[in-house]
């Protein structure tokens, strides 16, 4: 049953997503923007944690779930550092992933064969 409610909850989120790119001007960019920052805001209210519990991979892995994570480390590090927690809370608890996409990004450009599109 997890697995079912981290499919429906992950796939409802990149539904939103693919709407907002077939029916709106909006760009990838902007809307990915918007994914973070929703996160975020959610995250800071309360809001995203539920979901979180709910749906597990299903709310953390999209966009949304970044901004949470960063949200969520903002906080801690404030209850534990206070103000400079804010300045270095968000990294603290994205390194991991961070450092992941940074990683595979690398290795993927040694892989690939540049050149132009033509």
């Amino acid at each position: 049953m997890e697995y079912i409610r981290a499919f429906v909850v992950g796939g409802l989120i990149c539904v939103i997503g693919q709407l907002l790119i077939d029916l709106t001007k909006l760009t990838p960019a902007r809307i990915m923007v918007m994914y973070v920052t929703g996160g975020v805001i959610l995250g800071a209210i309360g809001l995203y944690k539920p979901l979180v519990d709910f749906a597990g991979a299903g709310a953390t892995t999209p966009l949304s779930g970044f901004g949470y994570l960063l949200s969520d480390g903002v906080r801690t590090a404030v209850q534990e550092k206070g103000l400079l927690g804010a300045l270095t809370g968000g990294l603290t608890a994205g390194a991991a992933g961070i450092t992941a996409a940074v990683v595979f990004a690398f290795l993927a450009a040694l892989l690939a064969k540049p050149g132009d599109k033509s």
